[in-house]
C-alpha cells in the first residue's frame, strides 16, 4: 500500500488465500466481515466449493487398515487439507477424492516449517514407511 514507507497510502489492496470446511462457508465470510470491519470491501478471486469425502466408505476402510497394519495404535482421522489437488475437478465428474500420503514423521520434526521451503525434506524414514503403507493400500484393491 502506497508508494512510499513515509507516506499514508489512499488505498490498499491484500489477498488471503482462505479455506473452509464443508457447511462453513457463511463462518468464514463473517469471520472476514469482522475482522476487516466496515471500512473494507473484500471479494473472492477464486472460489471453490469445500469437498468432504465420506469415512464410512470401503475405501477409507482400506486405507485405515494399511496404516494400522504399519503404525498398530495409529488413529487415522479426516482433515482440511491446506493444499490444492485436482479433487474439485474430479467431483464436478462425480468422483470421490480422497487425499492419501502417509508418513510417520519423527516426534519434534517441524514439517510445516520446511514443507514448500527451500529445505523442504522428510526424513528417509518417513517415506519408506509411507511406501509400505501405499503398497499395502494398493495390493489389497
Amino acid at each position: 500500500a502506497g508508494y512510499k514507507v513515509n507516506v499514508i497510502p489512499g488505498e490498499a489492496h491484500a489477498h488471503i488465500d482462505g479455506r473452509f470446511l464443508p457447511g462453513g462457508e457463511e463462518e468464514f465470510e463473517s469471520t472476514l466481515d469482522r475482522l476487516t470491519g466496515p471500512d473494507v470491501d473484500w471479494e473472492y478471486v477464486h472460489r471453490e466449493v469445500a469437498l468432504q469425502a465420506p469415512v464410512d466408505a470401503p475405501l477409507f476402510g482400506r486405507m485405515r487398515s494399511a496404516v494400522e497394519e504399519f503404525a498398530p495404535g495409529a488413529h487415522v482421522v479426516p482433515y482440511c487439507m491446506s493444499g490444492g489437488t485436482d479433487a474439485k475437478q474430479f467431483s464436478r465428474l462425480g468422483i470421490t477424492g480422497y487425499g492419501f500420503a502417509p508418513l510417520r514423521l519423527p516426534e519434534g520434526f517441524d514439517y510445516q516449517a520446511l514443507f514448500h521451503g527451500v529445505d523442504e525434506r522428510v526424513p528417509v524414514e518417513a517415506l519408506q514407511f509411507g511406501v509400505r503403507v501405499l503398497d499395502r493400500f494398493l495390493r489389497t484393491a
